[in-house]
């Protein structure tokens, strides 16, 4: 399988270990950097070249996951997820890595290098990269939900609307303050 990879310089000396860790495996590794230490270095641009890459390559028909990580994995999952088909997902446990495939067909993982030994953040990228997704009808339809608001910007109806309580996002209610919730 192909997995594609990025850090910050957070993540830098994991990258090399997790590298040497997937090549042993089998795995092509595209590393998509950085390539050397740089304190005041941006994750966003790697892990989104990494997750551009996944997606490409998965129309391809080319088997591939991604694995973006730096400090808390946070920043790196929010970048890889601004890419339209990634489904990012922060893995913090080997039931999380899992889950985010099978359930959620997570194509890229994010960790947090600096949350984590190496073994364990090396067990929860092999249990993503080994754990295929269900295809469970349940799953499937909210994947496909997600998609089509990423794709168009439709949403399933609110079932709490009503013929005089119509969506939320619908309802033309000056009183309604988003930032006050």
């Amino acid at each position: 399988m192909r997995i594609h990879i990025a850090t910050d310089h957070a993540g830098l000396e994991f990258s090399t270990q997790l590298q040497h860790h997937l090549a042993a495996a089998g795995h092509e590794v595209i590393d998509h950097g950085p390539i050397e230490y740089d304190p005041l270095d941006d994750y966003p641009a790697f892990c989104i070249r990494a997750a551009k890459a996944v997606v490409r390559d998965q129309a391809a028909g080319i088997e591939a996951l991604g694995v973006v990580f730096g400090g808390s994995g946070n920043g790196e999952q929010i970048a890889a997820n601004k890419v339209v088909g990634v489904r990012a997902a922060l893995a913090w446990s080997i039931a999380t890595a899992e889950l985010a495939r099978e359930h959620n067909d997570a194509n890229v993982i994010a960790i947090g290098a600096r949350q984590h030994t190496f073994d364990e953040a090396v067990s929860f990228i092999d249990r993503f990269i080994d754990t295929p997704f269900s295809g469970e009808e349940r799953h499937a339809r909210r994947i496909g939900q997600l998609a089509a608001y990423e794709r168009d910007g439709s949403l399933e109806p609110d079932p709490r609307a009503t013929p005089g309580r119509p969506d939320v996002l619908d309802a033309d209610d000056s009183s309604f303050d988003p930032e006050a919730g």
